[in-house]
């Protein structure tokens, strides 16, 4: 069962360029928090959900982008029923479930290299700045693509502890979720170092093709 990996396609929401895929999501993320309404937060899960089978993915595909947060799901519903009602609870996992599916919609149309591509032409400006644009990019686009990842370790984690009779221990899954965190960063790095990556921006990358035509010369 595929959690977030990028599934090939040719419908138009693979079609759709990555920058014009995050401003939605954006855009929808601020609406969904800034207009806290039951019936709106329900319809845009609702269009989510339709635009799965539109991008050729099953629905078995999009209920496992939910299942690693379904009990963090079920504890929010209660805690807000108890401390305001079961509409705000409702209104909470409306929200995170059409969040969650369209963060995973946008990771399973779209190439990881697209969208780090995409973000650091967004974000150039930032080079006057003093900031690096690629390094950004880079960072946003791993975090997009891995918390769905870290949301799956998190479950696994918490299977693991429960068949040891640990899964109401707080430590117990914690722990082993921060070791293999930091494992999976270490390992991303190196990967990173082994394919001597560069993190410049455009503008550098430009900049020093022209410097080194220039050496040429």
């Amino acid at each position: 069962m595929t959690l977030s990996e990028y599934i090939p396609g040719h419908s138009f929401i693979h079609k759709t360029p990555p920058g014009l895929k995050l401003v939605i999501m954006a855009v929808l993320g601020t609406l969904l928090f800034v207009y806290p309404n039951t019936i709106f937060a329900a319809i845009t899960l609702a269009v989510v959900v339709v635009l799965y089978p539109l991008a050729r993915i099953s629905f078995k595909v999009m209920l496992a982008q939910l299942k690693p947060i379904f009990i963090i799901l079920v504890l929010l519903f209660a805690v807000q029923w108890l401390m305001v009602g079961w509409q705000s609870g409702l209104l909470v996992v409306l929200r995170l479930c059409a969040l969650m599916l369209v963060a995973s919609l946008i990771t399973l149309t779209t190439r990881s290299s697209d969208m780090i591509d995409a973000l650091e032409r967004r974000l150039t400006w930032l080079y006057y700045l003093g900031i690096n644009p690629a390094k950004i990019s880079l960072a946003l686009s791993l975090a997009l693509r891995f918390i769905p990842v870290l949301a799956a370790i998190t479950q696994e984690v918490r299977e693991a502890q429960k068949a040891r009779g640990l899964n109401n221990s707080v430590i117990a899954v914690a722990i082993p979720v921060i070791v293999r965190t930091l494992k999976m960063a270490d390992s991303i790095a190196a990967a990173l170092e082994a394919r001597a990556y560069d993190p410049q921006s455009p503008y550098r990358r430009k900049k020093s093709a022209k410097n080194e035509m220039s050496d040429v010369d």
